[in-house]
């Protein structure tokens, strides 16, 4: 599902169930000691999910611990994204020779709880869903957005190392191609050498009750 998304030097292993009683992985144990039974085996799931998908670039298994925005913290030479919700657990990962950076989300696909959509839109984005909903009210599009930035987020912050809010970025999205567009409204400065970002682009899918949203980041162009 999540791998027609994603270009093909992009390794994705999902999951559609959790195994009974399976254990967090050993290194893991605090990450979800607190956490409830079902918060706890998605993690645990999505984990194994990413080790996996490490196994298949040649990495051996290892707790994957979690940075100071709760990002996955990948090995050495390698970018991902992590993504769980009920019924769906992926993750995708990619040599940092391939791509600059990755974000994935999935998200039942029904509407927005009362509230959310009003604070992760900006101005614009209201009259899109309305045109969205109008051609197409089959989809959810509060949700495709909700789960668009998501990734957005989870692509840009490891080249930024800054928060994203939901306000930073206006998204346009063209149901033919089954893309978006995230337009930034913050200053773009990365880490990575690259040059400021302006637009980070993604796909979506809409299937199985559910909204699934990736962004892959091209590398750099060299001068």
């Amino acid at each position: 599902m999540i791998g027609s998304l994603l270009p093909p030097s992009v390794v994705t292993v999902e999951a559609f169930a959790d195994l009974p009683g399976e254990s967090p992985y050993p290194g893991e144990e605090d990450l979800v000691a607190r956490a409830v039974e079902g918060r706890r085996r998605e993690f645990v799931t999505a984990r194994r999910c990413a080790r996996e998908a490490l196994g298949r670039l040649g990495y051996a298994p290892a707790p994957i611990l979690p940075g100071p925005k709760r990002e996955p913290l990948w090995p050495a030479g390698v970018v991902g994204s992590i993504t769980h919700c009920a019924g769906y657990r992926a993750a995708a990962v990619a040599r940092d020779t391939a791509l600059a950076s990755l974000g994935i989300d999935a998200e039942p696909h029904g509407v927005l709880p009362d509230g959310v959509g009003e604070a992760v839109t900006v101005a614009g984005e209201p009259d899109l869903l309305r045109r969205l909903a109008h051609a197409d009210p089959s989809t959810h599009w509060d949700r495709l957005l909700f789960s668009a930035k998501e990734s957005v987020y989870k692509a840009w912050y490891p080249v930024t190392g800054r928060w994203l809010g939901f306000e930073d970025a206006e998204l346009s999205i063209d149901p033919a191609s089954r893309r978006f567009t995230a337009r930034l409204l913050v200053d773009g400065t990365r880490t990575d050498g690259g040059p400021p970002l302006t637009a980070l682009h993604g796909r979506y899918l809409v299937a199985d009750g559910l909204v699934v949203t990736a962004v892959a980041l091209p590398l750099p162009e060299l001068p």
